[in-house]
């Protein structure tokens, strides 16, 4: 299940994750959001949170994360990845590096510090 995250810029976009992600969170939820800011601004920001009760991505939500990605590509500002999933935040960490904008990766307990760093 994904929730939006509540009073943030208009310029970010926030989501928090629980239990197992599916395609279906993605075309009613985070797509429609993001899509909706990019029509408003050239770049967008992200903060993406994936907690203690998520348990994981079904193969259309990882899908659509790609697809969603590498359609906005050069229009990432700053994506802020806040977790204590081991495998999710070295993934996030590797493909950051290929990513055009700064990418951070924060532990759970850094949630304002993550809000604060891409407010910033």
């Amino acid at each position: 299940m994904i929730e939006l995250l509540p009073n943030l810029p208009d310029n970010i976009v926030g989501f928090s994750a629980s239990g197992k992600v599916t395609a279906d969170d993605y075309e009613t939820v985070i797509i429609p959001a993001i899509e909706a800011s990019f029509s408003k601004y050239q770049q967008i920001r992200v903060i993406y949170q994936l907690g203690s009760a998520f348990t994981g991505f079904s193969a259309g939500a990882m899908w659509d994360d790609m697809k969603v990605g590498l359609s906005h590509f050069k229009q990432w500002e700053k994506v802020a990845l806040v977790t204590d999933h081991e495998w999710i935040a070295g993934t996030t960490q590797f493909f950051g590096l290929i990513m055009p904008c700064p990418v951070q990766v924060f532990a759970e307990k850094e949630l304002d510090q993550a809000l604060q760093w891409i407010t910033s």
